[in-house]
């Protein structure tokens, strides 16, 4: 069982942090629960209508008119499904509110339900039923809206009491007879079915509980996946004790290769990218929090989560980007790329997917360079493993961004990174890769063969004569006729004039982040 000592938050629309820490569950599988209230609360507001309309026309002709009980208790059924539709989908109210409204919604539809059906009957015939909808609905309503056991325990007596209580009221206010077995199946029968949903709920909200604890990586709780491609995923998280949301990447392992010597290399260069990223401290490089391996052979690691949206999704959502900002983005990637190659890392999988862009405190416009799950080691390093994780002769990184020594299986270096963000600039200012093949390997034989045109002949927008020439030299076939190294490049761009707020595009574009 979890420990609910521990706050775990939930971010409100409005910006506001509650903890949910009450439940024991995350909050993905609470909006999940959320779902099957507003779900349940249409259900029973159009079959109770239905029911209602059918009944009152019946009740009608059976006793020629229509009494006060039948009319306000079918008005105060209507509203409370009404009204727990309306709790259900405002996103300013938290998960418990919810749940709570729904628990509470439980026991006063039984209410209504215990002295509709009875008084209906009691008008048709002059008996009693001996079952009403109030006990099927107290062993299905725990099973859908699973909630935790106290709390459970406690709506289940408060629904099964609803019967007598029911009866009671009738018997007062319109004098209706019920006899010693109506009070004993009034009573017996609904306690019967509160002991049958307290034991399947307990069941239930174990197993959602399990799902949760099976989510819990060290201190964090996965809340809701991200996104996924090859082993790995990536999924938002919580710290138990922090309102902090973190990034989890992770690699389970029924995902990893059957055969052992390949499953060793891919659980190494999962620990290898974990330790890559802790050696860097440049800020524009994504932050490692915490890295570890669960029980199951789960291997993950924590990183900072962002809000923005990468270059490759910027360029296609929103087109080209001016010169300006294409110069600044790069300038920021080789801050980035600068400390790595520093500490004789290789990224060798530099493009747009990889570069967040994104707000960063009061900073707009602000690039961190993700993903280094193919970062080479060159020369003397400072990372554990053998070379047959990086081996030169292996083609690994995108056919969009690879550099000509990359296809062809060549020693590589910094300015390896250098071509392919020559491949990233090119991307910003016009929106089209560099060379587009037929196939991946057609794609890759034209990084090698051909020229590529110049970006400012396929950009819509004037771009400035020495963005044009660096990019070119960026992407010169042999690596001696590029920038020498990444601070070269640095400061050939940023000599280049240009400037724009960036702020005010982000303002313009993206104003809710």
């Amino acid at each position: 069982m979890p420990d609910n000592n521990a706050p775990v938050f939930e971010r409100l629309s409005d910006g506001r942090a509650v903890s949910h820490a009450w439940s024991g569950l995350t909050p993905d599988l609470l909006e999940r629960i959320r779902a099957r209230v507003k779900a349940l609360a249409w259900l029973l507001l159009v079959v109770n209508g239905l029911g209602i309309a059918i009944d009152s026309v019946y009740f009608f002709f059976a006793a020629g008119s229509l009494d006060a009980i039948w009319i306000a208790g079918t008005a105060a059924g209507a509203a409370l499904s009404v009204s727990l539709v309306l709790i259900a989908t405002n996103r300013r109210l938290s998960h418990a509110t919810v749940l709570y409204a729904a628990l509470a919604f439980e026991v006063l539809i039984c209410l209504d339900l215990a002295v509709l059906m009875p008084w209906f009957m009691w008008i048709d015939s002059g008996h009693l039923p001996v079952l009403t909808w109030v006990e099927p609905l107290i062993v299905l309503f725990p099973l859908i809206v699973p909630a935790p056991p106290r709390m459970t325990a406690i709506t289940l007596a408060l629904a099964a009491a609803t019967r007598p209580l029911a009866l009671a009221f009738l018997h007062l206010v319109a004098g209706v007879d019920a006899d010693a077995a109506a009070y004993y199946m009034a009573v017996a029968a609904p306690a019967f079915a509160a002991a049958m949903a307290y034991a399947g709920a307990r069941i239930v909200y174990g197993m959602t509980v399990e799902v949760a604890e099976a989510r819990r990586m060290g201190s964090y709780r996965l809340t809701e996946r991200l996104g996924s491609g090859g082993m790995g995923e990536v999924w938002r998280a919580e710290h138990r004790l922090l309102a902090r949301p973190a990034a989890v990447k992770l690699v389970r392992a029924e995902r990893l290769a059957r055969d052992p010597e390949q499953r060793r290399v891919a659980l190494a260069r999962f620990e290898r990218e974990a330790q890559a990223t802790a050696l860097l401290r440049s800020p524009h490089t994504i932050e490692l929090y915490d890295f570890g391996v669960k029980d199951d052979g789960t291997l993950y690691y924590v990183m900072e989560l962002l809000s923005g949206l990468d270059l490759d999704a910027m360029v296609r959502r929103f087109g080209p980007l001016s010169p300006a900002r294409a110069i600044q983005f790069a300038l920021q990637v080789c801050d980035s790329l600068g400390e790595a190659h520093e500490r004789g890392l290789i990224h060798r999988d530099v493009k747009p997917g990889n570069l967040f862009v994104c707000r960063y405190g009061r900073r707009a416009d602000f690039v961190k360079v993700l993903d280094l799950g193919l970062v080479k080691q060159h020369g003397d390093g400072v990372l554990d493993g053998d070379a047959k994780l990086t081996a030169d002769d292996a083609v690994s990184g995108t056919p969009a961004f690879l550099a000509p020594e990359q296809v062809m299986g060549a020693e590589i270096d910094g300015r390896t990174d250098i071509y392919a963000l020559g491949c990233v600039l090119y991307w910003t200012l016009t929106g089209a890769f560099v060379f587009e093949g037929k196939s991946a390997m057609d794609t890759m034989l034209r990084h090698v063969q051909d020229a590529p045109t110049p970006p400012s002949a396929r950009a819509e927008q004037a771009v400035p004569a020495a963005l044009d020439e660096l990019t070119l030299a960026c992407l010169a076939k042999s690596p001696a006729d590029r920038p020498h190294d990444i601070d070269v490049l640095a400061a050939r761009l940023a000599a280049i004039d240009a400037g724009e707020p960036a702020a005010e595009w982000w303002d313009r574009h993206l104003p809710e982040l």
